[in-house]
């Protein structure tokens, strides 16, 4: 059960004194014994709640209860509403709801001290949408359908049990069971595309531990070795572990590092330009000269 449909409740009933199971089924929606169910655990709890037949009856707290913010010290209130904006930045729907009324409750104005958007720059409203999306289709167990372009360039319709996300490497991640190929599978969410939650309600999967979602993800890697000028510097930084980077004496960088080989690999070398030296192994080498030869004779056409 949510805490925050729990609190929620307490919070109704402070500022409304009285309401029908009903009217609170209807605001949830959920139905009446859930509210029951949720009345009981509450009252649990030790909160003084209670509910009354007849006319006028309802749910009710009992006279002169308040909810007593004085058990949380002003660092834990603080700690709990700077987690919520944390929450509230990814988009959460609910969570601006329960920040609001928390504030209130603590007598604290909301200081908006973080900001999360995982869609590119210049990128439409639409692709904003997708961690809801996959959030609620997660929650609800929903079957989820899309085309999936791997880093072949191919591209596949998947129907999959979404279980967790996943960030890895400044990249996010789907974790779900793949009913196409019959086991669990790690999509890239940026390759995703037209992605549609069906009303089909799945079993829930176990979660893979990260260390198996990771060796699925990096599934027909090589090693590769590149040398960067020092120029490259702030690429080699933002984009690669330390313990993989080795400062030359001639002020170049190597870096050895895994990659999964395929069409994203080639595109992402050559995205180095000037500033990649050397790279190996040498079939890599070889083929992003192909692929700079046929580049340059696409651009030389009159």
């Amino acid at each position: 059960m949510p805490i925050s449909r729990h609190f929620e409740i307490i919070y109704l009933l402070l500022h409304k004194k009285t309401l029908t199971a009903a009217e609170l089924a209807e605001h949830f929606e959920v139905s009446a014994r859930t509210i029951f169910r949720d009345i009981d655990t509450l009252s649990a709890a030790g909160i003084p709640i209670y509910s009354s037949r007849g006319k006028g009856g309802g749910i009710s707290l009992m006279d002169r209860y308040v909810l007593n913010t004085s058990l949380l010290s002003e660092h834990e209130q603080n700690d709990i509403l700077m987690a919520l904006q944390s929450l509230s930045a990814v988009k959460l729907p609910e969570t601006n709801d329960v920040l609001e009324k928390l504030s209130t409750l603590f007598k604290k104005d909301m200081n908006n001290w973080i900001e999360v958007d995982f869609s590119p720059w210049g990128s439409q409203d639409s692709q904003r949408q997708i961690f809801p999306l996959l959030r609620q289709a997660i929650i609800a167990h929903h079957l989820i359908k899309f085309h999936y372009y791997n880093t072949a360039g191919e591209q596949s319709k998947r129907s999959v049990e979404p279980v967790r996300l996943l960030f890895k490497s400044k990249s996010w991640y789907l974790e779900g069971y793949c009913r196409n190929s019959e086991s669990s599978r790690v999509f890239k969410i940026s390759r995703m595309k037209e992605i549609v939650v069906t009303e089909v309600v799945c079993d829930p999967r176990p979660v893979v531990p990260f260390t198996d979602a990771e060796d699925n993800i990096m599934r027909n890697s090589i090693e590769v070795t590149l040398r960067i000028s020092a120029q490259g510097a702030y690429r080699i930084f933002d984009e690669f572990a330390e313990q993989t980077i080795t400062h030359n004496e001639d002020g170049t960088y190597s870096i050895t590092v895994y990659f999964p080989e395929g069409n994203w690999l080639d595109s992402y070398l050559l995205s180095f330009g000037v500033l990649l030296e050397d790279v190996s192994p040498v079939h890599l080498r070889k083929r992003m000269m192909d692929q700079l030869d046929a580049i340059r004779s696409k651009l030389s056409r009159d």
